[in-house]
Order: C-alpha cells, then sequence, then structure tokens
C-alpha cells in the first residue's frame, strides 16, 4: 500500500503541531530556575535540588529536550518541500 504524498505531510503536519503544543505546555508547567536570595547564604540546596533528576520536575526537563528535538526535525522535514 502506497500512501500519497499529500497525506504524508497532513500526518507530519498535525504531529508537528501536537509536537508544539505539547512542547508550550511542558514549558508552561516547570518552575523557575531563579532560587532568590537563599543562593546567597547557600540555602537554596535542598532534597528536591539534590534528586531533581529522578522527580517530576526532572522527567519534564528530559521530555522538553526530547519535544524540542523532534520539533526542529520536523520543522526542518517540512520546510524541505519534499512533499
Amino acid at each position: 500500500m502506497v500512501i500519497p504524498m499529500a497525506a504524508l505531510r497532513m500526518v507530519v503536519t498535525i504531529v508537528f503541531i501536537l509536537i508544539c503544543v505539547a512542547l508550550t505546555v511542558l514549558v508552561l508547567l516547570q518552575e523557575g530556575k531563579s532560587a532568590g536570595l537563599g543562593t546567597i547564604s547557600g540555602a537554596a540546596e535542598t532534597f528536591w535540588d539534590k534528586n531533581k533528576g529522578r522527580s517530576r520536575e526532572g522527567f519534564y526537563v528530559k521530555l522538553t529536550k526530547v519535544l524540542a528535538v523532534l520539533f526542529m526535525v520536523l520543522a526542518v522535514v517540512l520546510n524541505l518541500n519534499v512533499f
């Protein structure tokens, strides 16, 4: 079964839009990186700061990186005009 190029372009465009929405939501869900005045005295070092890679925030960061790479790759593919 051969998929027509117009249908393939439509599917890639829909996936691109879904990635855009997911990336926007993930960025808005993440906390800010500024720790405030607590960093002056070293009080910002907490349990959550040490284990951030295993927390929900760490998962959001990793997922954001993956979606950002997919966003860039699909943006390039859609602008190649190969469809």
